[in-house]
Formats: C-alpha cells, structure tokens, sequence
C-alpha cells in the first residue's frame, strides 16, 4: 500500500480528541447515529447527482452494511454511497470541516452542564468516543477516482494512503476501545438500529438481513395512510399503552420545513404535564425523547413525533427556547392542532365529546396560556351539564329511548353514559329570561350531590367544572366574561329556591315575640355555640331538600382557596361558613316543638334531645362538604347513637 500522504489533521484548539471522546455526547451510543446518518447522506448524494445527469453508472441497491470482527474488535459502517476522492478526505476530514469548531468547544468547556441537543455536524468525529483507531476506505463515484485508505488513532496525527477498493462508497472502520466492546454484540446493534435508524429510508443491513423498518409514516401524505398505519405507528413508539383519541399530521415546507404525527393519548390521573413525550427527529434520524423547547407547553403531554431539519440542533437547549424558528414551529403547531379540534368538533361531534374527557385538559390549559390558541378553540369549550333536551309530547314511553338515540346521533352532544355537553354560550342563552348572565356550577359531583338536586328539581342547570384543572380554569371564564357571575352551587341559594310565600305568612309567637323562624335560628346559634357560624332560616321549595345545608360564599372560598395556593399549603376548610336550616322540612318543624322547653330556659330531656339533634343536622349538613377527621367522627358516631337512644325510648 503506498501511503500518499501523512501529516497533522488541521485544528485551532489542540485538545479538540479529548474532549470529542469524553464530553461530546452524553451517550456514547450516538456515534453509530452519526456514522450511520453520513452514510445515508452519501446514498442520497448520489441519487440526486444521478438525476442531474451527472452520473450514470449502476446505482445498486442503496444499503448500509453492518458488521462486526469480535476476533480484531472491530465494527464495519459501509455504505454504496457518493464516496470520497483523498482530496475530499483531505478537504472534509483533514480540516475537520464542521461548522465553527473552535466556538464550539470554547462555549462547551465553559458550559459543561449546558447540554446540547444534537451535535449533528461534527459527526465523523463522534467515533472517536469508542474508538481507539478509525479507518476510512472510500472510492468516490467520480469517472477515474482512485481508491483511499485514512487512518487515525486518536491524536491529530493521521496517514493517507491508497486502497485496493473496487466498490464505490465507504467503509468506516471502528478499532473499540476496551471500556466499548458492547458494539460487537448484535442484540446491541440491533437495539441502535431501532433506536436512531428505525426510520431512514435506506436499508440496514446485518447478517444478510434488513433490520429497520425504512417507511416514517409522517413523512407521507395523509391521503396515503389509513387509520391503521397510525395506529400501527403508534404502538410501535409506545408499546403496551391504550390506544390514542386522535391524531394531527404536520406537512408543511413553507417557511420551515415540519413534519410530524402527533396524537392525544388518554391521560392518566397522575400524568406529569410538564413532562415532553414527543420525540424529535432530524432527516428520519432520531434525536431526542424529549420535545420541551420545541413545542408549546400545554402540549407536552401529547405523543408523537416531530421531524424537521430547521430546528438548529448543535446549540444549547436554552438557547432553542428563545430562537425565533422555532417559536414559529411552535405556533403552527399549535394551529395545527387547534384546527384539527375544531374540524373533529365540526364533522364528527359525537367523537369529539367521546375524547373531551382528555383532550379538555389540552384545550383548557391551551387557553390559559396561548392567546392564538384561545381564540382557535374558544367556541368548542364544552361543559358536562345537568340540562338534557325534552322530547316531544307526542312521543310514546316506548319511543323515548329511540328518540334520544336519535338526538345523540343528530347533535353528538352527548356521551356513552347519556351526559350531555354544551358551551358556555348555549347555556346562557337556554338560561337568560331565569337568571341572565348568572352561570351556576359545581366542581365535586358526589360532594355537591345534594346541592346539584336541589337546583335540578326547580329547573336551574348546572354545569360540572370538576377536572382539576378547572379551579384555574373558572376565574379564566371569568376573566374572558366580565358580565357573567359564576356561582358554584353551595355557595347561595338562588331565589327560585326558596318559598317567598311561606315566609311572609309566618305567624309571630306571643309568648316570644318571634317568628318560627327566628326561634329555629336561635336554637341552632345556641345549641352550636359558634359564633363564626352563620345561622340562616329559609324555607326550600323541594320536598327533597334536606333539613339543612352549609353554604360556602364564593368571595371568601376563593379567598382561602388562593391564599392557600400562595403558602402551597391544602385548603382547609372555612370556620366562616354559613348554615341553611330549612324551615320547611317536617325534621326542622317537629325540632321547633321539640325544643320549647330548651326556648324557655327550663332544661329537660326534650331540650337536652334538641340540642343533640341542632348538632346532629349540623354534622350530617358539613358531611355533605367534607369528611371528618378522628376527633370529629368518634363525637359524630357517639351522638348519633344518644339521638338513637333517646328517639326509641320516646317511641316505646
């Protein structure tokens, strides 16, 4: 072999190995990316040199070949690429002819921690992370180009000699270092391959097979791909997880190239939002799991891919997070799956309420923080309601399930469990000539039950604003709606709740001067003896409505509820709270007769027995709002079986 040249590799900074080898990646595994990726570049050279015309020898099958020689520690990356002449090898290789080196290693030995997202470009040079010696043989495609041989153990100091190569295309050459001989096991290469070239459009081949899968779907057009090769995509990046909701597919080239799948999964309650799912890819080549500076935050629990060769992939993540190309990646992405939203709301209601369980968190958190995003999507905010529409009169009994299929079927507005959803506009529009401009709602279903029922049977809808991103989401609607009033529904009793008549007919006791009512209140004030306890006296027009009710002002909850928020603390529950005691329920009115001893200032069982029960309604009143801790159970339970006692020995 005649050695053409030998001579010093031309750098600026003399330790530019060092650090190639010990900080140029995290992962050292990289360097079968890098190497694999300069591979498909110089197959892809190729064709296009071929359809200019300035090539017209046999193309071949285009493929990258991987072997490995565990007797000489060796692993093979060849490719049937463009090849190299030695002036290139001199030119690309020699120079070490990546982009602004010098300023790249300065900006990375002052910036150890900074960690950098892709380093594509210094490429070739990332073998030297596992390699003790790195060998080059190429013949470049080029009519009477000679074979060439570069070697180079590590140091600046490199030969260049001739090659008895016939084939064209190169052959790069990994003597491992000791500490790395885990690339001589197949599983290991097979596990790369799947990892960073599952996706490029050349074959992979080891031991005379194909190992990588070739096809990215997101790089078709949607017209070509069915629901399947979604799914199938998708089970293949997330294997053993539920199916997706739906998905959106990023196509554009104008004025950034983007392409990309991304899909809504079914959230978990304990779903990390801050954490990126997404993975990115540069060319069909994998980068990174993690897509936290790329797209907007209220997206990052979706999954997918995002693939694009404008995101600048050899600068620091912080630095991604302020560069203008990629802001605008992020807006259209974020269009784009506003627009998918709202064109699944438009043609298919039916699955969109199916989804909005999960994707009303991505649409909510979206709004919070997106103005663009808000605008897209703010007439397909939709909320769970107690309203449902009425059949017609004309409907038999056993017509009225068909009928309600049919309106499903129609409107889309309603789930598998029969819940219906509606916006925020209908619903005042339905609700202006009873309570205009008032939005009525409750955020704990069970908790609130007894509240719910009791708008429900006088006809006052409620909307349920129970996810957890909703405590933020209610002062938002406020926001955005100054002249509507948000009431949650424990804290007031609205008017059309409450018996106006029988207040007013109430008779004045002579012997009191006071009404039934102000006798009632002055019982509870005095058997509760709390004097942060609000007592208040109504009489509720549902026969269902319970003998008391602890109403939360919305003002002072919300007051807590931030402070709390402030100090990271859990809300406690409000020692200032109000207590609704129903003057119309038979329990309150037979409480009345009951206590007259107690009203006198004689004590006796009969007071003693009120007294109990002021306190029991109390309990079973707060229990509809909270649990009790310890202390207040064990004096609950205990009370309850005094009551118990005493009501069955009057009754024997």
């Amino acid at each position: 072999m005649t050695v053409l040249e030998q001579g010093t590799i031309t750098i600026h900074t003399e330790n530019i190995f060092p650090i190639i080898k010990k900080s140029l990646y995290t992962d050292h595994e990289v360097f079968f990316r890098e190497l694999v990726s300069n591979g498909v570049d110089a197959i892809s050279k190729l064709k296009t040199i071929a359809r200019s015309g300035e090539y017209s020898g046999e193309m071949g099958e285009p493929e990258i070949t991987v072997e490995v020689d565990k007797d000489n520690k060796t692993l093979s990356i060849t490719d049937n690429g463009i090849g190299l002449t030695a002036d290139e090898v001199k030119k690309y290789i020699n120079q070490v002819a990546f982009s602004s080196a010098e300023e790249f290693i300065q900006k990375y030995q002052s910036n150890a921690d900074n960690a950098i997202i892709g380093h594509f470009g210094l490429g070739f040079y990332s073998s030297f992370m596992v390699a003790r010696q790195v060998e080059i043989d190429t013949l470049s495609y080029q009519e009477g180009a000679e074979a060439v041989h570069w070697t180079c153990d590590g140091s600046p100091q490199f030969k260049l000699e001739d090659s008895n190569r016939t084939q064209r295309g190169t052959t790069v050459t990994l003597t491992l270092m000791d500490d790395e001989l885990e690339y001589l096991e197949d599983s290991r290469i097979r596990q790369l391959v799947k990892t960073y070239c599952d996706f490029m459009p050349v074959s992979i081949r080891m031991g005379g097979e194909t190992v990588n899968r070739q096809k990215a779907p997101w790089r078709e057009s949607p017209s070509n791909l069915t629901d399947e090769d979604y799914l199938d995509l998708y089970r293949y990046l997330y294997p053993f997880q539920e199916d997706p909701l739906l998905w959106v597919h990023l196509n554009t080239d104008y004025p950034f190239i983007v392409n990309g799948i991304l899909y809504f999964p079914k959230l978990k309650p304990d779903v990390d939002v801050t954490q990126g799912n997404i993975k990115l890819f540069c060319n069909q080549v994998f980068v990174s799991d993690h897509c936290e500076e790329i797209i907007p935050k209220f997206l990052l629990p979706l999954r997918g891919v995002i693939d694009s060769t404008d995101i600048p992939l050899n600068i620091s993540r912080s630095a991604l997070q302020t560069n203008r190309t990629v802001r605008k990646i992020a807006d259209y992405v974020a269009k784009k799956v506003g627009d998918r939203l709202k064109e699944l709301y438009r043609d298919d209601q039916k699955e969109y309420i199916r989804c909005w369980q999960d994707i009303g968190t991505f649409v909510k958190f979206g709004s919070l923080n997106d103005e663009k995003f808000k605008k897209q999507v703010e007439d397909i905010l939709v909320f769970r309601t107690t309203y449902k529409p009425e059949t017609t009169d004309a409907q038999k009994p056993e017509e009225a399930e068909d009928a309600w299929e049919s309106s499903e079927e129609k409107t889309g507005s309603f789930d598998a469990q029969g819940n219906y959803y509606t916006t925020l506009k209908e619903y005042l529009e339905r609700n202006k000539e009873r309570h205009e401009n008032s939005v009525f709602y409750c955020t704990e279903e069970a908790a609130q039950a007894t509240y719910i029922e009791l708008h429900k049977s006088q006809g006052l809808e409620v909307l349920f604003l129970d996810s957890f991103i909703d405590t933020h989401f209610i002062s938002f609607l406020e926001r955005e709606h100054s002249d509507v009033k948000f009431l949650r529904v424990d804290s007031e009793i609205n008017d059309e709740l409450i018996d106006k008549d029988s207040n007013k007919t109430e008779i004045v006791d002579p012997k009191t001067n006071k009404t039934r009512s102000e006798q009632i209140k002055e019982l509870f004030e005095k058997s509760l003896n709390k004097p942060r306890v609000n007592i208040r006296t109504e009489a509720l027009k549902s026969e269902d409505t319970p003998p008391a009710m602890v109403l939360l002002p919305e003002a002072m909850r919300r007051l807590q509820d931030m402070t709390a928020l402030l100090q990271q603390q859990k809300a406690e529950f409000p020692e200032d709270h109000v207590l609704l005691v129903n003057t119309s329920h038979p329990l309150i009115q037979n409480l009345a007769n009951l206590s007259q001893g107690s009203i006198e200032g004689a004590e006796s069982p009969s007071a003693e027995l009120a007294n109990m029960i002021c306190h029991h309604v109390y309990d079973l009143a707060l229990m509809a709002q909270k649990g009790f801790d310890a202390n207040g159970m064990k004096s609950f339970v205990e009370r309850s079986n005094h009551v118990l006692t005493q009501l069955t020995q009057r009754a024997v």
